[in-house]
């Protein structure tokens, strides 16, 4: 019995049948693995740039005056038309605006305040439109989904408990005098 399994294994050691299988099973996985983070890490950046991009022609609207936002969501829903291909972005984006105080110089919280995909009710950002000559900050935070969250770029991405990553955007500007203020 040992003869006989000796001999079949000197056989199958100088058979090269299959020889091509051991490349692909070793490459494949890895290639598949950069192609899928290579996917999430482009989703990911062109989303960010339109956030930025949104946030930022916002920002210009606001800072020359030429439009004043009544409240949060005319705030949001115009950072959305401007950014264009964020998924349901006026469910996914919180938008905190308000002044710095002149006395204490401070800036906005220490984290960004995003949305809480697992609770009913959202939480609260300020939302102060200030005056003349004030100095605004203003952070935008949109939560999405990876396409792959299991592999590659998407698995090692910081989540929340619902599996959704946070993008940020924030910027700063000071409103123009406004006649009466």
């Amino acid at each position: 019995m040992f003869e006989q399994f000796k001999v079949w294994l000197r056989r199958s050691a100088r058979d090269d049948g299959g020889t091509s299988t051991v490349p692909f099973v070793l490459f494949v996985p890895l290639f598949m693995t950069m192609v899928m983070s290579s996917t999430e890490m482009g989703t990911m950046l062109f989303r960010q740039v339109m956030l930025e991009r949104g946030l930022d022609m916002t920002v210009r609207e606001l800072r020359l005056g030429t439009w004043v936002p009544a409240n949060s969501t005319d705030l949001k829903r115009r950072i959305c038309n401007y950014a264009g291909v964020i998924p349901s972005c006026m469910n996914a984006i919180l938008v905190e605006l308000r002044p710095v105080s002149k006395a204490t110089w401070s800036p906005l919280g220490s984290g960004p305040v995003c949305v809480d995909r697992s609770a009913q009710v959202q939480p609260v950002t300020t939302f102060i439109s200030g005056t003349s000559n004030d100095l605004m900050l203003i952070r935008a935070c949109v939560k999405f989904v990876p396409i792959f969250p299991t592999n590659g770029f998407g698995f090692g991405m910081p989540k929340d408990n619902t599996g959704a990553y946070a993008l940020v955007s924030s910027s700063a500007f000071v409103n123009e005098p406004r006649p009466g203020t």
